[in-house]
């Protein structure tokens, strides 16, 4: 399966993201729950640093998903090919690229 690049806006900062095949729809409303949730955050005032946001909007987002009440089934999670087996992957997969554009920003706080 091929990828692509997509143009997307987070917090009025353009990112350049790789995307696979029809994914394109999941990946926007991907980026549309992040930049709301960072917004949210930046709104309220009382933080600044884009960096300390990021991190924030990120647990909670992945708090809301931990509160699916579907049930998990521990069997399924140790083959390779599984969901969640998968989002884990690609949660650690972003939150490489957010360290490393926090780490170009050049701003720890």
């Amino acid at each position: 399966m091929s990828a692509k690049q997509i143009d997307v806006q987070i917090m009025g900062q353009s990112y350049i993201l790789g995307c696979p095949e029809g994914g394109e729809v999941k990946l926007q409303a991907a980026v549309y729950k992040v930049d709301a949730a960072m917004c949210k955050i930046r709104d309220a005032g009382k933080i600044k640093a884009r960096d300390r946001i990021a991190v924030l909007a990120a647990l909670n987002l992945a708090f809301d998903l931990s509160q699916d009440p579907q049930p998990v089934n521990l069997e399924a999670t140790k083959s390779p090919g599984n969901s969640l087996a998968q989002s884990q992957e690609r949660l650690s997969q972003l939150l490489r690229r957010l360290d490393k554009a926090i780490e170009s920003d050049g701003q720890l706080i």
